[in-house]
């Protein structure tokens, strides 16, 4: 039960980071369609913090809870 519960966190923080990364995508490639965001680099900024964040998450996944 131990390892499906550390899985099931690993792979949230990895689904995360993904989504976060294609909005950091987004937003490079297609900045001028975002018409909601008029701070482009402060939205960019917020998704790469979500980015840290989770792989915090899988920092402290490796180095704590290892197998």
């Amino acid at each position: 039960m131990r390892a499906q519960m550390i899985e099931a966190l690993r792979q949230h923080a990895e689904a995360n980071i993904k989504k976060h990364k294609m909005n950091v995508e987004i937003y490079l490639e297609k900045a001028v369609g975002v018409g909601e965001h008029s701070d482009i680099m402060e939205t960019i900024e917020k998704e790469i913090g979500k980015i840290a964040e989770y792989h915090d998450q899988l920092e402290v996944l490796d180095n704590y809870f290892k197998e």
